[in-house]
């Protein structure tokens, strides 16, 4: 897959992990995308290097789907971890 493929992943799982995972984001929109496409990025990588699972030239490959968005889904929950109660505060 080239990187344009890589970065529709990315907001594709960055959506289904904001489906999955409700609430309101310190980042928006903005900040759920980016989460996404980075997330696409760290499952791919992380799959491929500690998993002994080959990053696939197939868009529809079902393990590099469940890779991006599990690193969506990981980053998500650290960032509100992080940045989560930053609205809160005035």
């Amino acid at each position: 897959m080239g990187i344009i493929s890589w970065i529709i992943l990315g907001l594709l799982a960055g959506v289904i992990a904001k489906i999955l995972l409700p609430g309101r984001d310190p980042g928006g929109i903005v900040g759920t995308t980016v989460i996404g496409i980075v997330g696409a990025f760290v499952g791919g990588w992380l799959s491929s290097k500690f998993l002994d699972r080959p990053i696939s030239n197939d868009f529809y490959d079902t393990a590099t789907w469940i890779a991006a968005i599990a690193g969506s889904l990981v980053l998500l929950i650290a960032y509100r971890l992080l940045f989560g109660n930053s609205r809160e505060r005035r």
